[in-house]
């Protein structure tokens, strides 16, 4: 059995934080709209609230928690962060035990955890190179993703069950948890927390204009970019209305979703299993553009979902979904963090967030019109040909013409972008 990295401790304990408190994010991603959905009654517009409230910060915020986390000890503001999640998501079965549980509540709560969120968000994103060397961030960002395909595959389908037998309120509190043990873990790891190199402070739009002149004027970056925006609205149709619409139109039980959702994300976990493989193979740069095609394919099989035999195209859609979202993001991570300078990696991982995760609220709001006006099975339709047209800015970019990246990282760090 190869090791790799897991032999080196630091980044074994970041392993460790990442992956309990991926679980516990998974868990949330399907208990919290089932709780306002079964226990607060809530319609398909207070779900597409409580999804907007989740990610607004990252409209308002995003950015200039880039330019503060470049000029912060990363390893703080990740602890932070979990501590103040776990209380955040820990006040909801405590509210629950005492019967006083509100949809307020829930928006509130949804609100604070986004804001750290994005503290949490931009420094993980910059933290790992500062830990492993750059030849080491495919493997590290894959062994990180592979957290992400263990927790979809698991989570969904434990998260259903809890809120089955022991209802939603329970099923937040275990992600309470999972947010003190990745605290535990992280406030473990021995490298030096380093304060970020002293330098002059220009104002704060400045230094926030660096970050986004530094991505837009990057081929490859741009496109990526444009992807992310694209695709953050549209695949804000389907997580918004997804539960509702195995709930309601495919009458399911809460259990049997979670199993459904389970089974389809194994593509998660096979995705991780051969990210590094697959590009060392056919290239990472083909694979980026190849990925995002298959993602749009993916989503296209979902409103095909009915009752009996129809079941299957919810699971086989989410099984290509979740090989090509893996695939995609180990390489696109690990591009952008490989050509972009130690100074500007809190503002240019911001500026990916913010580009990926702002729109999201416009996505939020709109599935809950759209899902009024053409129904849950017509929002399905749109989430999936958006995906899919989005995959064109990465197919007419310069990836294209590329086939690998890592000689593209030596060209783009002296400056050139030859393809």
């Amino acid at each position: 059995m190869r090791w790799g990295l897991l032999r080196h401790g630091d980044f074994r304990r970041l392993w460790l934080a990442d992956a309990l408190s991926q679980f516990g994010d998974r868990i949330n991603l399907l208990a919290v709209p089932l709780l306002a959905a079964i226990t607060l009654h809530a319609t398909a517009f207070q779900l597409s609230v409580l999804r907007t409230l989740e990610t607004l910060a990252y409209l308002l915020l995003a950015l200039q928690v880039g330019a503060w986390t470049d000029r912060m000890r990363k390893r703080r503001v990740l602890v932070a962060a979990d501590l103040g999640r776990a209380v955040a998501f820990g006040s909801v079965p405590v509210a629950a035990a005492f019967g006083a549980l509100t949809m307020p509540q829930l928006y509130a709560v949804v609100a604070v955890a986004g804001v750290l969120s994005v503290f949490f968000e931009v420094a993980h994103r910059t933290y790992l190179p500062s830990l492993v060397a750059r030849s080491q961030l495919v493997e590290g960002n894959a062994r990180l993703q592979a957290n992400v395909s263990v927790a979809a595959v698991s989570a969904p389908g434990l998260s259903g069950w809890l809120v089955q037998l022991f209802g939603g309120a329970t099923a937040v509190g275990v992600n309470a948890v999972s947010f003190l043990w990745s605290a535990v873990w992280l406030r473990r790891i021995r490298a030096p927390d380093r304060v970020p190199p002293a330098r002059a402070r220009a104002p704060l739009r400045h230094e926030i204009a660096d970050g986004l002149r530094f991505v837009f004027r990057h081929p490859v970056l741009r496109a990526i970019g444009a992807h992310d925006v694209c695709v953050s609205v549209c695949q804000q149709f389907q997580i918004t209305v997804a539960a509702l619409f195995l709930l309601r139109e495919v009458h399911l039980s809460p259990g049997v979703i979670g199993l459904l959702q389970a089974g389809g994300l194994t593509g998660a976990v096979l995705g991780s299993a051969v990210a590094r493989g697959l590009g060392r193979r056919f290239g990472e740069a083909r694979l980026m553009w190849s990925s995002a095609l298959v993602w749009g394919a993916g989503y296209l099989m979902i409103p095909l979902t009915t009752p009996g035999w129809g079941l299957a195209w919810y699971p086989v859609g989410n099984f290509l979904t979740g090989v090509s979202i893996v695939v995609l993001n180990v390489h696109q991570l690990s591009y952008r963090q490989a050509v972009t300078p130690e100074r500007l990696q809190g503002r240019v991982a911001a500026t990916s967030s913010f580009l990926y995760f702002a729109p999201g609220p416009i996505g939020s709001v709109l599935a809950g019109v759209l899902a009024s006006v053409v129904g849950l099975r017509g929002t399905l339709w749109l989430a999936g040909a958006g995906v899919a047209a989005s995959a064109l800015w990465l197919v007419c970019s310069p990836l294209r013409r590329m086939r690998r990246l890592p000689e593209a990282y030596e060209e783009e760090r002296t400056g050139s972008h030859a393809t």
